[in-house]
C-alpha cells in the first residue's frame, strides 16, 4: 500500500510499504478515506526530527471504514465508518478510568518517560504507523474509534481525531468566566476551532485572536473574534490590555506551541539538533531541547492577574526559560497537555452530528489533495502559502 513516510529533516515521501495486519485480538484494520495534515505533523517535519526514523509512516488525523476486526473487538464490525483519536487508549486502566486518556498506562511509553502512544508520532510515542496511508492498524479498537453516523460527509467527523477535541479541551481548561474574555494566540486550525468553540460555549463575551497571516485573521473575524495582527504591534500583552480595560484577558489559550515565530537564535539551535544523526540527536532533543516560546511568553504577558493560561500547542524542550517570577507574582493558573480525546468525543458528537454544521468544520479545509501530493502539501502548509489553513488528503488519489 502507499503511505507518506518521514525520510529526513523537512523531507517526506509517498512510498509503498507493507499493508498492516492484525497483531492483537483487540486490533482493527481501517481503510482510510480521509486524512489531514496537522500542525503537530510540522513539529516532526522540523523540530522533532531527531525522534524520527527513516521510513516512519506519518499522520494522526484520519478516519475511514473498518476493513477487518480482531476476535475480541465486539463494538465494531466490518463496514463501519469510524474516526480514530490520535492517542491510543485502552479505556480500562487506572488513567483511563479517570478520563486521562492521553496518559493511558497500557500504551504509556515508560522507556521514553512519555505518555500514551500516538499514531504516526515518533520514537517518543511508540513509533506506531500513522494514518497518512491507505490502511492503518488501530490498537484497542473496542474503545478508541468513534462511530460516524451515515449521511454525514467525512469532514463533518474527521477533526474529531484531534484538532476539534484539542480546541474544546483548550477552551474548557481556559476556564473563561461568564461574560469574560479569552485571547487565543494563533489562528491556525486549532485556533480557528477554539474561536468557534468559545463562541459555542457562550461564556466569553469577548474573543480576541492573535496571528500574523491575513487569511487566518479574516476567518477568525468571520466567527466573531476581534483580531490583533502580530505584525502591527510591538507587544501582544499591551495590545490585549488595550482591549480589556488595562487588565489583560481573563483567559489565554496558546494554540501555537513550538512553531512560534521569533527568536532566530533558538530556531538555529533547533535546526542544528535536527540535522544530527538520530542516535546523537534524540538524547539532545529530550534532555536539552529548546522551543520557540514566543507564543507562550505572549500568553503569560497577555493574561490578567489571577487569570488562566491554557496550552494546547505542543512543546518539546526541557531547557526552556520561563518567566516564573511573573507567573508566580500574577498568580496564574496554567493547564496544559495532550488532549484526552475520548473524554470529549461523546459531547462533541452530539454537536457535530446534527443537521446544521454549527462549528463550520466542513469548510475549514482550504486544500483537498491526493495522498500522492502530500510532500508538496506539507511545504504548502508549513509556509502558509496560497491561503492554506488546513489540508485534507485523499488516500485513493
Amino acid at each position: 500500500m502507499r503511505a507518506l513516510t518521514w525520510q529526513s529533516a523537512a523531507t517526506v515521501a509517498v512510498i509503498d510499504v507493507p499493508r498492516p495486519t492484525l497483531v492483537h485480538p483487540t486490533d482493527a484494520i481501517v481503510r482510510v478515506t480521509s486524512t489531514a495534515i496537522c500542525g503537530s505533523d510540522l513539529h516532526l517535519y522540523d523540530a522533532l526530527g531527531p525522534a524520527m526514523r527513516n521510513g516512519d509512516v506519518l499522520g494522526h488525523e484520519f478516519m475511514g471504514v473498518v476493513d477487518e476486526v480482531g476476535s475480541e473487538v465486539t463494538r465494531l464490525k466490518v463496514g463501519d465508518r469510524v474516526v480514530v483519536p490520535f492517542n491510543i487508549s485502552c479505556g480500562h486502566c487506572w488513567m483511563c478510568d479517570r478520563g486521562f486518556y492521553s496518559q493511558c498506562e497500557t500504551t504509556q511509553n515508560t522507556d521514553q518517560g512519555t505518555g500514551a502512544s500516538l499514531f504516526g508520532y515518533s520514537t517518543l510515542y511508540g513509533e506506531v504507523p500513522g494514518g497518512q496511508a491507505e490502511f492503518v492498524r488501530v490498537p484497542h479498537a473496542d474503545f478508541g474509534p468513534v462511530l460516524v453516523p451515515e449521511g454525514f460527509a467525512d469532514e463533518r467527523a474527521l477533526y474529531l481525531s484531534d484538532i476539534l477535541p484539542t480546541a474544546w479541551q483548550g477552551v474548557t481548561w481556559a476556564d473563561v468566566p461568564q461574560d469574560g474574555s479569552i485571547a487565543i494566540v494563533g489562528a491556525g486550525p486549532v485556533g480557528q476551532l477554539a474561536t468557534r468553540v468559545a463562541r459555542h460555549q457562550q461564556r466569553a463575551s469577548r474573543i480576541i485572536v492573535v496571528d500574523l497571516v491575513d487569511e487566518r485573521l479574516a476567518l477568525a473575524r468571520e466567527w466573531g473574534a476581534e483580531t490583533i495582527d502580530l505584525r502591527q504591534v510591538d507587544s501582544v500583552g499591551d495590545a490585549v490590555r488595550d482591549l480589556t480595560d488595562g487588565r489583560g484577558a481573563d483567559s489565554v489559550l496558546d494554540a501555537v506551541g513550538m512553531e512560534a515565530h521569533g527568536n532566530p537564535v533558538t530556531a538555529a539551535m533547533i535546526a542544528a539538533v535536527n540535522h544530527l544523526p538520530g542516535p546523537v540527536g534524540r538524547p539532545l532533543l529530550k534532555h536539552a531541547g529548546m522551543d520557540r516560546t514566543a507564543a507562550l511568553l505572549s500568553a503569560v504577558d497577555a493574561v490578567r492577574r489571577s487569570g488562566t493560561v491554557s496550552i494546547s500547542g505542543v512543546y518539546g524542550g526541557n531547557r526552556d526559560v520561563l518567566p516564573l517570577f511573573d507567573m508566580f507574582d500574577k498568580g496564574l493558573t496554567v493547564r496544559m497537555g495532550q488532549c484526552h480525546v475520548r473524554q470529549w468525543t461523546d459531547e462533541l458528537s452530539n454537536i457535530l452530528f446534527q443537521d446544521e454544521d454549527v462549528l463550520g468544520v466542513e469548510k475549514l479545509a482550504t486544500h483537498h489533495l491526493g495522498l500522492s501530493e502530500a510532500p508538496a502539501a506539507y511545504e504548502l502548509f508549513r509556509s502558509k502559502q496560497d491561503g492554506c489553513i488546513k489540508v485534507v488528503l485523499d488516500p485513493t488519489r
